[in-house]
């Protein structure tokens, strides 16, 4: 961390989270081009879902940061038992989680839907989709909590095996259950959840055999798991519930932009759907070089190394740029092409490529505040990136486009992510400048 060449360094730290983020985004937007093959609705109906699909991935990986941070921080002090105790004591946590999410399935998906479309066919395919994924959320819950136990001790590339054959599975077993292959039933929209579900049981499966087996920092103890600690249990969530909140933003903002496109027919909200698979491609690898990114700056802060605490945030900046460039370019050039992926009908190309071309303008800008809020979190000023997310999502985002939707024009609403991200880019660099001169400037 202190001496190894920084470019070097962050490649090294930052390619397999890469790597497992891209993997992630392509099955996912795999998932959709499926999806799509069988009605727009099936489509839409998948993206209503996905909101509460977020929260659960932030409640699991919120938790994570938890764990891991109270099990690295432990290992540190040579204090094994309670790092024994973080792992154990996380692992009830995020049953009870799961437990939670089973029950909210059951009760709310029909409600949840039908907040969001008039439509009864997307309602009864969403309803089921959602339906399944909560009600079967163990493996989502415990594969995020195995791959944190083996990042936090430094196994990443364990990490990223168990998530890449969940993907995999995902892949091969959509198009199967489906459309009814290889001796399975015709299911729908019902046998992809089915198959995202079979993918996420899986790779909590195997990132199990890599704790158990490679994991020796760790020792798992049933009598441990059911009887949890009230001090680690504080503990795990005073670091977890800000990334909790920081994360479930992004529910709030993709639920209420679903309300805001209601009034417009069902295919906007099918392209509002197609936008987020897409730019995961390129906002995912970003994602993984901050994570990369954060135990370098934190190290080098701790060191007080002024000079590789620059050269890692201007190389980082570089690289996430050209990343993001790339995605604006082919967005601005290929959105029909993009579009086809989706099975999309000539409505979805009236609607789809404009949108593409807005939205896509904002991606330099973001990766530029992506690397901002890492430095945020690695001097422990994560309330500043929540002030970020806050005010880019909730405060600009959906105020201007609902205010845009006004106007009875679509176009007109896709607007608001370029605005907004402007307006991030703005705090991010006011906070950014207040930050560096207190913390950094001082290490000359």
């Amino acid at each position: 961390m202190g001496v190894m060449p920084v470019k070097k360094l962050v490649i090294n730290m930052s390619l397999p989270m890469m790597i497992s983020m891209l993997v992630q985004a392509l099955y996912n937007i795999v998932d959709s081009i499926f999806v799509s093959m069988l009605s727009e609705g099936a489509l839409t109906a998948v993206t209503l879902a996905f909101p509460m699909q977020n929260l659960m991935i932030a409640i699991g990986s919120g938790t994570g940061v938890g764990i891991n941070a109270l099990l690295s921080k432990s290992l540190g002090e040579k204090r094994f038992d309670r790092s024994d105790k973080a792992a154990n004591t996380g692992l009830f946590l995020i049953f009870m989680s799961f437990v939670a999410f089973a029950v909210l399935g059951l009760l709310t998906s029909k409600t949840f839907i039908a907040l969001q479309t008039p439509d009864p066919e997307i309602r009864k395919m969403g309803e089921t989709y959602l339906g399944i994924v909560t009600t079967l959320s163990m493996g989502i819950f415990f594969q995020m909590t195995f791959e944190r136990l083996l990042q936090s001790t430094g196994r990443t590339v364990y990490s990223m095996i168990s998530q890449m054959t969940g993907a995999i599975i995902n892949i091969i077993f959509d198009p199967i259950m489906i459309f009814g292959l290889a001796g399975f039933p015709r299911m729908g929209v019902a046998g992809a959840a089915y198959a995202t579900v079979l993918g996420q049981v899986v790779a909590a499966c195997i990132g199990l055999f890599f704790n158990v087996k490679k994991n020796t920092e760790i020792r798992f103890s049933l009598k441990e798991i059911l009887h949890p600690e009230l001090w680690t249990i504080r503990k795990i969530y005073a670091v977890g519930i800000p990334s909790i909140l920081m994360m479930s933003i992004g529910s709030a903002m993709t639920f209420l932009m679903n309300m805001i496109l209601k009034p417009f027919e069902a295919t906007a909200q099918a392209v509002f759907g197609v936008y987020f698979k897409l730019q995961s491609f390129f906002f995912m690898p970003v994602f993984g070089l901050n994570g990369g990114l954060i135990p370098i700056l934190a190290y080098n802060y701790g060191a007080r190394k002024r000079q590789r605490i620059d050269e890692t945030l201007t190389f980082s900046v570089k690289l996430a740029l050209g990343i993001m460039l790339t995605g604006t370019v082919i967005f601005e050039l290929l959105p029909v092409q993009l579009l086809g992926f989706f099975d999309a009908s000539p409505e979805m190309i009236r609607i789809g490529v404009p949108a593409l071309r807005i939205i896509g303008l904002n991606f330099p800008v973001a990766a530029v505040c992506i690397i901002m809020g890492s430095v945020f979190q690695a001097f422990s000023r994560s309330v500043n990136s929540l002030i970020v997310s806050v005010g880019r999502q909730l405060v600009v985002l959906i105020p201007v486009a609902w205010l845009l939707s006004k106007t009875g024009e679509v176009t007109n609403v896709w607007w608001a992510f370029p605005i907004a991200e402007l307006v991030s880019l703005a705090i991010s660099v006011v906070l950014f400048r207040r930050l560096y001169r207190e913390i950094v400037e001082p290490m000359a």
